[in-house]
């Protein structure tokens, strides 16, 4: 049941309420200063929504409109505060900065610690760095920033989430309260805050079509919604005149768009964008309108847990498949949900509490922010602790070089096929594991060091990249996207043998196919593409090479999804050769390598301990993706054009992750540059002679 807050009125801090101007209704945008229980409500729904789009319960896709959700009442929450202190003679903003490290560190550092020692015993060993990493910019409030960052870099598109991605939320928030504060401080301000919330809105939107990382986790994008709610209490007064609020109506409309959009939503919808006006205006509304039903006991329950219950859901989530020993399920996931719930009424009665109504921290700003302080130390001193301690990966006895029994042998072909075929039954790792687990991050390809393999926004093919024998009357082409730029390597050593110049020019997500490509990423036609791969052509015209290498992966969509795929690809390749064998050039086509369910570091680290490695491989049948592409190249028959199959230097029936002593695989689907070199000798023997 809702109860009134003690007498010395109401505080933002005291629990996921919001309090208001003096002299409101009951029903509307705000209220004399004590506690409105649909508000109470309405952040039960939002938790619910996270929480269930989490767990991947079917109908909550778009769970994560929860979290606009929160901004919204957060803004309302604490303007509504600031406004009220203004009203009485002036903004402390320390005492503000007190309170907010009161209300939220310490079920935080809780959080965090908890989180870093269950990933040590629980998450693959070589993760710690990482994840260390990870917490210190939680603590920090700086993780949407490090979230946004790593989520553009293309090789680790397929990482497993990070227990800690969840804190982007409360980073967001904490960005924008170091400026809002001091805003609200400024005369004639709320045109000024007008401006920025439509400037930060624009801004959103943009950034989605440019990059949905940034778009998702960046402050700039995501202060609006925050805005949004503060504006509504700085006109608070205003619309309390409007006919109509009081009759719960509008909160209820406001509650249909927020589920719609839950229900509508999922990953492909591009987000925020546009897209986020829904659940931002239904959260508004709630709170402009008032909503009655959102003052149900077992809401009010979930209310009052929903900031615990949101910092534990997530990594239970993660961590708790592997502590169980089990895998992931939907009802799993479901008894977890409800597991962090637990944790989050026990955190809430006896750290949350304690310390946000200690009377002496309350008086005491300097104290409770020295509190803050010294809980964000010891979570950084774990984080340290916890990347320093070693990680050692259970490892069998050393067997032979690979790389050295293929280099010498006389049918290199015979030495891989042997080791791929013991690859099925291999159960620990050697111990002279190459690349080593924590070194395979490192393990890619000279291009993208040298940036001739491009990301994606880049729309011009770079110049320079010039390798092997520079003074060559021979030149050689690498092109297409990453699974071009992996064979890299081998083919740098075939052209320092064979005396060729080699020019590599490789984009991400970019097939060499001249067709439209959507990009799942951006949610958009990948139009960058289609531009790269037209310089590129223009700069291979200019070359003249005597042999064009084209890799590709076969993992694409086109844009049209009208058309049966297998002629689409048949015409693109088609164009592709044509392009190349016009100007004279020999092709040469690296058909794509299998994927792995996962990342291969990450799960022979974790299957390392239980001996069994081979887990982490996969049927041949299953690892090949685009059979549309692999039926249409089986019908291009042009003697210019030699198709080069890999898949049986890496598969018999059966995908291994290690090889001999070589680790295949740097992700789910790149090879890692060791194995590469290793079968040089086989990619130099398919080639035809330029």
């Amino acid at each position: 049941m809702a109860t009134r807050p003690p007498e010395r009125g109401c505080d933002a801090s005291d629990r996921p309420i919001t309090c208001a101007r003096r002299g409101a209704f009951k029903n509307g945008v705000s209220l004399p200063p004590n506690f409105r229980s649909d508000v109470e409500g309405l952040r039960a729904v939002a938790v619910l929504l996270v929480v269930l789009g989490h767990a991947g319960v079917p109908f909550a896709a778009g769970g994560y409109v929860g979290v606009d959700v929160f901004f919204v009442i957060s803004g309302f929450l604490i303007t509504s505060l600031l406004l009220r202190e203004a009203a009485g003679g002036r903004i402390s903003i320390r005492r503000f900065y007190a309170r907010r490290a009161l209300r939220l560190l310490p079920a935080a550092a809780l959080v965090l610690v908890s989180t870093l020692i269950a990933a040590r015993f629980w998450l693959p060993s070589i993760r710690m760095g990482e994840l260390a990493r990870d917490a210190l910019s939680a603590t920090g409030y700086v993780a949407n920033l490090r979230f946004a960052s790593t989520g553009t870099d293309y090789l680790n598109a397929d990482a497993p989430p990070s227990p800690f991605q969840h804190f982007w939320s409360l980073a967001v928030e904490e960005q924008f309260y170091l400026v809002w504060p001091l805003l609200l401080l400024l005369p004639k301000r709320k045109h000024l805050l007008i401006g920025l919330v439509a400037a930060s809105f624009v801004a959103g939107v943009l950034e989605t079509e440019r990059s949905v990382s940034w778009a998702y986790f960046g402050p700039h994008t995501r202060a609006w919604e925050l805005g949004v709610g503060a504006l509504l209490a700085l006109f608070a007064g205003r619309l309390q005149s409007v006919p109509g609020l009081r009759n719960g109506w509008l909160g209820g409309a406001g509650l249909v768009t927020i589920l719609t959009a839950a229900l509508c939503f999922d990953d492909s919808t591009r987000y925020p964008g546009f897209a986020a006006l829904l659940p931002v205006a239904g959260a508004a509304a709630v709170l402009a309108g008032g909503l009655r039903p959102l003052g149900a006991r077992p809401l009010q329950f979930v209310g009052r847990l929903s900031y615990g219950w949101y910092l534990w859901h997530w990594p239970v989530l993660l961590i708790g498949p592997g502590a169980l020993g089990v895998d992931p399920s939907l009802p799993l996931a479901l008894v977890l949900s409800v597991a962090a719930l637990g944790l989050a009424w026990v955190t809430y009665h006896l750290v949350e509490n304690p310390l946000r109504h200690n009377r002496r921290l309350r008086v005491r700003p300097a104290q409770a922010l020295g509190l803050g302080a010294g809980l964000s130390g010891a979570v950084a001193a774990t984080a340290v602790a916890i990347a320093l301690l070693p990680h050692p990966v259970p490892a069998g006895a050393a067997i032979r070089d690979l790389r050295t029994a293929t280099l010498h042998a006389a049918d290199p072909y015979e030495v891989i096929a042997h080791a791929v075929r013991a690859g099925r039954t291999a159960r620990s790792l050697p111990a002279n594991l190459t690349p080593q687990l924590s070194e395979v991050n490192a393990d890619k390809a000279q291009v993208w060091a040298d940036g001739c393999h491009v990301e994606s926004p880049a729309k011009v093919a770079p110049t320079g990249c010039l390798y092997g024998d520079l003074n060559s009357r021979t030149t050689v082409a690498l092109f297409g996207d990453s699974h071009a730029a992996q064979w890299f390597p081998a083919l740098e050593r075939v052209a320092i043998k064979r005396h060729w110049r080699l020019v590599s020019l490789s984009k991400s997500s970019c097939s060499a196919a001249d067709l439209r490509l959507w990009h799942g990423g951006q949610k958009r036609e990948y139009t960058e593409c289609a531009l790269f791969r037209k310089s590129a052509l223009a700069r291979f015209r200019t070359l003249k090479p005597s042999l064009v290498v084209i890799g590709s992966s076969f993992n694409y969509r086109p844009v049209d999804t009208s058309t049966p795929e297998q002629p689409q690809w048949e015409a693109a390749w088609r164009r592709t050769f044509a392009a190349f064998t016009g100007m004279g050039t020999r092709v040469a086509l690296i058909t794509d390598t299998p994927y792995l369910a996962e990342r291969a570091p990450n799960c022979v680290a974790r299957q390392a301990r239980l001996q069994r490695i081979n887990r982490c491989g996969k049927s041949a049948e299953t690892a090949l993706r685009g059979p549309a592409q692999r039926a249409a190249i089986a019908q291009i028959t042009d003697p210019k054009v030699t198709v080069i199959d890999p898949v049986p230097w890496l598969c018999t029936s059966f995908c291994p992750p290690v090889i001999g002593n070589v680790l295949a695989y740097r992700d789910s689907n790149h090879l890692t540059t060791t194995y590469v070199e290793t079968v040089a000798p086989l990619l130099d023997a398919a080639l035809p002679k330029p």
